[in-house]
């Protein structure tokens, strides 16, 4: 079983937050939607239903088009998307400190 990421952990595992979660991690790359979806484990249902709010939101971006194929990229120029990335650093850092202070005690 695949461990959930800090992000999905404490914000639930719903295909919005795994997408988000996903783009987050990747967001200094850009991939197509069928990419997103499937390495976020969206099924494509559920992805095609959230993702023109995504596109609406201007939570994504268009960046390119190759072939057929356009990709996207998550929106670091947004005002949201810059205090969702600060808030996924925060909650890292919070598990990341008590499994540190864990280790001392058992040290």
């Amino acid at each position: 079983m695949e461990e959930k990421s800090v992000f999905v952990e404490y914000l639930g595992d719903y295909p919005l937050i795994r997408v988000l979660d996903f783009l987050i991690l990747g967001r200094n790359m850009d991939y197509s939607m069928t990419e997103i979806a499937k390495n976020a484990g969206v099924g494509w249902t559920a992805f095609s239903e959230l993702w023109p709010r995504l596109v609406e939101k201007e939570i994504v971006a268009f960046t390119r088009q190759i072939g057929n194929a356009k990709l996207y990229k998550l929106n670091t120029k947004n005002l949201w998307v810059k205090d969702l990335i600060r808030m996924d650093k925060t909650i890292t850092k919070i598990e990341t400190d008590k499994l540190l202070e864990e280790e001392e005690v058992l040290a």
